[in-house]
């Protein structure tokens, strides 16, 4: 690589998706996963950068690594999309709040199910029946669906 960093950087910018592929494979010695264009972008921008300084250190990225982990958070340092089957499911860190005889209840939509009042409960049904000492479903009960239907 005889062109300059910052040359190199501007050719990234103006590559079209195709060469940016191209030039993933040539940097990483593997096949481009199917990333934004954006983030292609400035992973090859810091790649370049990586080999042109140097990047971090065996023992700093062992750190990171099990910090992440620790945290349950995935490469990205965000936590892993919950993937669900149901259609509408709630997002992780969603509140829900209801009100139900003149007191206001809220759970949190957590990585293994909800938590509510410092319990974690695996549905929301299980709340509902927590809340109101009857089988309803819990969907419903805190909005999310109507007439049975996901909103």
């Amino acid at each position: 690589m005889t062109t300059s960093i910052l040359k190199q950087i501007a050719q990234i910018k103006k590559l079209p998706l195709d060469g940016l592929r191209e030039r993933w494979t040539a940097l990483f010695g593997t096949e481009a996963p199917a990333y934004s264009r954006s983030f292609m972008e400035r992973r090859l921008i810091h790649r370049l950068q990586e080999i042109q300084h140097g990047g971090l250190s065996n023992q700093t990225n062992e750190r990171i690594k099990e910090t992440a982990a620790q945290h349950h958070l995935d490469e990205m340092a965000a936590p892993p999309r919950q993937v669900s089957n149901r259609k509408g499911a709630p997002v992780i860190g969603t509140r829900l709040i209801r009100e139900w005889n003149d007191q206001r209840y809220e759970v949190t939509v957590v990585h293994d199910g909800f938590e509510f009042q410092g319990k974690t409960y695996r549905s929301l049904t299980a709340i509902t029946k927590a809340i109101t000492g009857t089988h309803w479903n819990g969907p419903a009960f805190f909005g999310l669906r109507r007439n049975g239907n996901a909103k």
